[in-house]
């Protein structure tokens, strides 16, 4: 990759906070840097905002809300597909900014460009569909009228792995449904979203209803926002420690909530899968986005008649992955986020080996600037290790082995996360037993990726509450009316 097309790129990189239509430094004038990930090197430095940067951006929105819901519904939906447009225009620089301040290889990053653009689309459609009914009473003594309406200002918190597409499924949906919204990015990858916000400008969205605030105070400048009764929608995507704190904090004023927590993907298979498939699934569940994903495979649970064949077949695979910089050809394992990444990687695999588990590839950090750390496959993961229980959150395939399926069952549902399972088998009645008995809120049937903009996201359990995409997804954002009127055919 040319430099100079990368320092061109940054260039145009808004670096202030977005509020109210206008660009503007921090407050206090303070920045903070943003680093490459693959190389350290400081990227641009950006307005730190201060809790009141964060309430001048909802002054912002509340100031535009009114205007924005009144917009006709056709109008809104145009300005989301001009965004869509704008954003097949411009994908290649999308694609080279998320791989610089996160680290993903350009194709994946260029699949999330696909992927992300695809809630504008979608949700351009949905916004013209937002509909209620009418209907006689059951005494048949009046009618019942139901109604939608944009549930209010909304505070989004998107988290480091997917910059684009955690944003535009956010933002989407909120402003099909008529919303104002504030967004923080995480402060390790904001500059995507800073470049999404100009992008929003460029298509028409008027001023006040995006507002982006990037800041390293984080849990002082949420916590003001959320304690402003004029904010009426809290939707945020990251861990589950963090999602508990900030529902605590919104039970105060009983804000509607949205919450996209952790996750502890089972990736189980039967011992009459397709291998082939298998393997193949696990790749993308496992090493898609560096394994960097809520939806990542976390446990392989795998049946003990085949479980030695797929760890050779697996490991043979992650064995001819490139490991290095995303922008370099023929990469396809770029750095962990940031050092504390790879240090957690690290004891996972320790752990694991440390209970008996054995490294058939990589198991190491990769020694020199970034943060890497090697794919590996680790076999015969014993009950208890770590390593089954968080989410690991890097390029590590642990396999653990079961002999039948209510066994299977029991260990994919003994953690407190439900996000997502994945389930390989031929037999299609035991596939759909599965679908009853896996305590997930999505899973993938013999396929290792499961993420679409016209389906509904989100998980059970401790991984959350709501959902994003698909018809749910702009019902989060809007509040149900019940009105009744007498029989208008009464005397």
């Amino acid at each position: 990759m040319n430099a100079a097309t990368e320092t061109d790129l940054l260039g145009r990189v808004p670096t202030g906070l977005a509020i109210g239509g206008e660009w503007r430094p921090a407050a206090s004038g303070a920045t903070f840097a943003v680093h490459d990930p693959a190389t350290g090197r400081e990227l641009l430095r950006i307005a730190d905002a201060t809790v009141e940067d964060g309430r001048h951006a909802l002054d912002a929105a509340v100031a535009a809300a009114d205007s924005w819901a009144a917009t006709a519904p056709r109008a809104r939906g145009e300005i989301l597909r001009r965004a869509f447009d704008l954003l097949q225009e411009r994908r290649d620089e999308f694609a080279l900014l998320m791989t610089l301040e996160m680290g993903k290889p350009l194709a994946e990053a260029s699949g999330e460009v696909t992927y992300g653009g695809e809630f504008l689309r979608w949700f351009s459609e949905e916004a013209v569909r937002i509909s209620g009914r009418y209907a006689p009473s059951p005494e048949g003594t009046g009618r019942m009228i139901v109604s939608h309406a944009p549930v209010g200002p909304c505070y989004l918190i998107t988290p480091c792995n997917f910059p684009l597409a955690m944003a535009t499924r956010k933002i989407a949906p909120a402003l099909a449904a008529g919303c104002t919204v504030v967004i923080k990015p995480a402060a390790l990858t904001p500059l995507t979203t800073l470049s999404f916000a100009k992008l929003l400008e460029d298509a028409g969205v008027p001023a006040g209803v995006v507002n982006v605030i990037t800041t390293t105070r984080s849990g002082a400048v949420s916590a003001e926002l959320i304690a402003d009764p004029r904010l009426r929608k809290l939707s945020f995507t990251g861990s589950t420690a963090v999602g508990q704190r900030l529902l605590q904090q919104s039970a105060q004023n009983v804000l509607r909530t949205s919450m996209e927590l952790g996750g502890n993907a089972p990736f189980v298979v039967f011992e009459d899968a397709d291998l082939d498939r298998a393997v193949d699934g696990a790749m993308l569940a496992k090493f898609r986005n560096i394994g960097q994903a809520c939806t990542a495979a976390n446990r392989f649970i795998v049946h003990e008649a085949v479980a030695d064949e797929f760890a050779r077949r697996v490991t043979e695979k992650v064995q001819a992955l490139r490991l290095g910089r995303g922008t370099e050809p023929g990469v396809a394992i770029g750095p962990l986020i940031d050092g504390d990444a790879v240090a957690k990687a690290e004891e996972l695999v320790a752990d694991a080996v440390g209970r008996g588990a054995a490294v058939l590839t990589g198991g190491s950090a990769v020694v020199g600037d970034g943060s890497f750390y090697e794919p590996t496959v680790l076999a015969g993961v014993r009950p208890g290790s770590e390593i089954l229980r968080q989410e690991i959150f890097g390029p590590v395939l642990a396999i653990a082995t079961f002999s039948d399926e209510d066994e299977a069952v029991r260990l994919a549902n003994d953690t407190e996360y439900g996000l997502v399972s994945y389930v390989f088998t031929k037999d299609l009645a035991r596939g759909q037993r599965m679908i009853e008995r896996l305590e997930t809120g999505m899973m993938g049937l013999n396929v290792g990726v499961v993420s679409n903009a016209a389906a509904p996201f989100g998980g059970v359990k401790q991984s959350g509450l709501g959902r994003e995409g698909g018809f749910e997804g702009i019902h989060e954002y809007l509040n149900t009316k019940y009105t009744l009127t007498p029989d208008p055919f009464s005397r």
